[in-house]
């Protein structure tokens, strides 16, 4: 499985699978927007530890920051499996909704050129 490339929608399958048959339910929306958060916490931590200006604890030390970020995408997916949100086209629209948006806010942005 370590060498599979996912598609968004694939991942969102995959999730949903995983619930159904080894998971055996979702968590309610409200549980998973609150799990949401601790590991965007958990992330966070990190974040500040590895790159930020905070010390490492004996705690922190056996970290693994692609598993942090996994373990939010993991939750994010639940959650948009659970509201009918296709991923995907989600996604799409908000590069496009970006791009248009942005397309010159960042250019000359003299704090960016530092």
């Amino acid at each position: 499985m370590k060498d599979q490339n996912l598609t968004i929608a694939e991942a969102q399958k995959q999730v949903d699978n995983w619930i159904k048959t080894i998971g055996v339910r979702y968590f309610n929306e409200l549980t998973n927007m609150a799990i949401l958060t601790e590991e965007v916490g958990e992330l966070a931590r990190i974040m500040a530890r590895k790159f930020g200006d905070q010390s490492f604890k004996k705690s922190d030390e056996d970290y693994n920051l692609g598993d942090e970020m996994a373990d939010v995408l993991w939750v994010l997916i639940c959650l948009a499996n659970q509201t009918g949100i296709d991923l995907n086209e989600a996604f799409l629209n908000n590069i496009e909704k970006k791009t248009t948006r942005d397309k010159d806010r960042h250019k000359n942005n003299k704090k960016l050129k530092k």
